[in-house]
């Protein structure tokens, strides 16, 4: 079973088809994906998703570049939204089987730093205060967190460090920094999330971090309807185009395609606590 860790099927871009879409994944050997939001909007629609469909999950928080106007009534509805849809870890032992299964939202993300849109220092001032906050919700609620990170590698890995986000664990989503760093962020207990840019050829950082990353921190991810891969770059992305991400990571770890379907499952299940 194929998992894609990372999902926007809340975008509009599939208002026409998303039924269509999200009903035949399982015929392409996709049997989970997780939707992640982006801001309050797409976080309640990410929610409502996984509701739908048995087989999606949701992921909660706003994205470093929508955080400007953010308010602490966001932290708050986002701490009562995920409190009320999941169990306290420490809770679940006592639970049923079918209870356990309920649990839906499955972190807090995409959160992080972005400083390639980002129009000036007090922008990057205002990412990094959310950042922190949204890694204090995700303590709060003992949910692991989906890290964002574009142009800000070291402001990334400080706060990381210095706010102890490892003690939540997560996933550096879309990893696109150096092979050292990958290391350093593998060594505090978080998964890289590899998609369509590890087939691209101007890719060689990712494809390098790749190689050298043991299989077992490595999550598949689309970012749909984002970064397709090739031959597809440039045109909307899903779940089904997978199967280039798995064939050049295979290819790269010198592995079958079926060993990287089984053992990213089961680190995606590791990464979201599901297990």
């Amino acid at each position: 079973m194929i998992i894609d860790t990372h999902v926007h099927y809340d975008d509009e871009v599939f208002d026409k088809d998303r039924e269509e879409i999200l009903s035949g994944l399982l015929s392409h050997g996709i049997g989970m994906v997780v939707d992640i939001g982006a801001d309050i909007n797409t976080s309640k629609k990410a929610v409502e998703l996984s509701e739908k469909y048995p087989f999606l999950y949701a992921v909660i928080g706003v994205h470093p570049s929508e955080t400007i106007g953010m308010k602490d009534s966001d932290i708050e509805f986002l701490y009562e939204l995920a409190t009320a849809k999941k169990y306290i870890a420490s809770e679940r032992d006592t639970l049923s089987e079918k209870e356990k299964n309920n649990k839906k939202i499955l972190a807090i993300g995409e959160i992080g730093l972005d400083y390639h849109w980002a129009k000036d220092e007090a922008e990057k001032i205002n990412q990094k205060k959310w950042f922190i906050k949204q890694i204090e919700l995700a303590k709060k609620t003992d949910l692991p967190i989906v890290i964002h990170s574009r142009d800000a590698a070291e402001d990334t890995m400080r706060i990381v460090k210095d706010e102890k986000a490892y003690e939540c664990g997560g996933v550096v989503h879309c990893y696109s920094y150096s092979p050292e760093q990958a290391k350093e962020y593998v060594k505090m207990g978080f998964f890289l999330g590899v998609g369509g840019v590890v087939t691209y050829k101007n890719g060689k950082k990712l494809k390098e971090t790749v190689a050298q990353t043991d299989l077992s921190h490595i999550v598949l991810e689309t970012d749909c309807p984002y970064l397709s891969p090739e031959p597809h770059r440039g045109k909307r992305n899903d779940s089904t185009n997978l199967r280039f991400v798995i064939t050049e990571i295979a290819s790269l770890k010198g592995v079958s395609e079926e060993e990287v379907i089984e053992v990213t499952a089961q680190n995606a299940r590791r990464l979201y606590r599901m297990d």
